[in-house]
């Protein structure tokens, strides 16, 4: 077993991306900001004077995330107020380029701070990262699942959450048509058959997503497993106890290919879902008229409905529930890992998981962060009822194709498409992803 796969067994931490669309989908690589200090922002915030551990203006902390355009104005708002009462100076780089990151790292040229969407940097550099409570970090403001640790040391927090495990959809058009929202795998199914045969298709299944494509069919399939197999059962695709070519796998995978190939069950059938891309499947639900009932798509979702359909109100004309049966919630999730021990950078750790950080986190709208003080400071409806499911989840999965080796990523999306197309069985399709899912582990 890879070292990488280890550290997940032992921590079983959330360990996924978000990218802003979720999912895998690559973004690009911007090169490194100027030295800045974050723009003001309307949202309130508590005096941090004295989380400064020493700081002197000028102070410098070196910082990589991923986040670009809003998200990284997002960011740099969301930590203004630290920034501003130590007079730190942040030094941002903004990329995705995972070489990148392994080559400073090893050259010994590591940030002060990284933010990555994977727990992956721990499992390869925990000998060369700081605890976090030693700097500061208040522990007391996470729920386990959010908190990454590593032979005994707590190495990496969640800053920016994003679940996974739900479903969109519109009201108006449920109560039109007499339909209740699920809460149970059973009912979710025969809600989808209900739709049928009453003309109306009930899933947009578009997936095409360039190199990616594959992933949010890979979290639908992960969301199936969560329902049908359990939270249990997907940590062991991740550790490798259950192979990837496992009977309940296949079970998903008839389902999902079973809806996603068939036109009466989603837009377009097969070659529907193929080629219409991930973004413009969110909205086919909404669209006047619909083209279909649902889509299950991340968090993100919302604002990407919002910002098509300005007239729609949240809660009225589109909203979400958590996917029927679904044993907790996959998300994705962008870590902190602290790479050095100075004053300033003690003071970026400290606020950020303290609960002022928390609250200010939320007022700025930068999504959803895991700390507690977050509750009941978000504008946002959505983001609100987003938090909800992630305080309310009885466990917490990582997103299986951010988690798991490039190999076996690349080979789950690779059998997700042959399947869908008819190019490939599930049995010799699953059997191709369960070998390179060994292979990237070492068995």
């Amino acid at each position: 077993m890879s070292k990488f796969f280890k550290f997940l067994v032992a921590a079983t931490v959330l360990a996924l991306v978000l990218a802003a669309c979720g999912g895998g989908a690559p973004a690009p690589t911007a090169a490194p900001a100027e030295p800045t200090t974050a723009p003001a922002t309307d949202a309130p915030s508590e005096p941090v004077d004295d989380m400064c551990f020493g700081a002197s203006p000028g102070d410098e902390v070196t910082v990589l995330y991923q986040w670009a355009s809003a998200e990284e104005e997002s960011f740099h708002a969301a930590i203004a107020p630290i920034v501003e009462a130590c007079g730190i100076t942040i030094v941002p780089e903004s990329s995705r380029d995972q070489a990148l990151l392994e080559t400073r790292i090893e050259s010994g040229d590591a940030w002060d701070l990284v933010f990555w969407p994977t727990v992956g940097p721990i499992g390869s550099y925990g000998d060369q990262l700081v605890a976090l409570d030693s700097l500061g970090a208040d522990a007391g403001n996470y729920a386990p699942a959010w908190m990454a640790t590593s032979g005994g040391s707590w190495l990496g927090v969640a800053v920016k959450a994003d679940p996974k495990s739900i479903v969109w959809y519109s009201p108006v058009n449920f109560d039109a048509f007499g339909y209740s929202v699920p809460t149970t795998w059973d009912d979710f199914v025969a809600l989808a058959d209900q739709m049928v045969a009453d003309g109306n298709v009930p899933f947009s299944m578009g997936f095409e997503s360039g190199d990616a494509t594959g992933w949010t069919a890979s979290d639908f399939i992960q969301d199936i497993l969560l329902a049908t197999q359990g939270s249990a059962y997907v940590n062991g695709i991740l550790d490798g106890s259950v192979a990837y070519n496992d009977a309940g796998v296949a079970g998903a995978y008839e389902i999902y290919s079973g809806w996603a190939s068939n036109p009466a069950y989603a837009v377009g059938g097969a070659e529907g879902s193929l080629s219409t891309s991930f973004s413009d499947a969110i909205l086919l639900p909404f669209s006047d008229p619909p083209q279909a009932m649902m889509v299950k798509q991340s968090g993100f979702a919302g604002g990407a409905i919002a910002a098509q359909y300005p007239e729609l109100e949240f809660g009225t004309d589109f909203s979400f529930f958590h996917f029927p049966g679904a044993d907790g919630v996959q998300g994705g999730a962008d870590w902190m890992m602290a790479f050095s021990d100075t004053p300033a950078v003690r003071a970026i750790v400290a606020y950020l998981t303290s609960a002022e950080g928390g609250a200010h986190w939320a007022a700025t709208g930068f999504g959803l962060s895991p700390n507690n003080g977050s509750a009941g400071n978000y504008a946002d409806p959505i983001n609100a009822a987003l938090a909800d499911v992630l305080a309310g989840a009885s466990a917490a999965t990582p997103d299986i194709g951010d988690s798991i080796q490039p190999s076996f990523g690349s080979a789950e999306w690779r059998a997700i498409v042959d399947v869908v197309s008819g190019a490939s069985s599930i049995d010799a399709a699953l059997a191709g992803a369960a070998e390179a899912q060994a292979a990237d582990q070492g068995n």
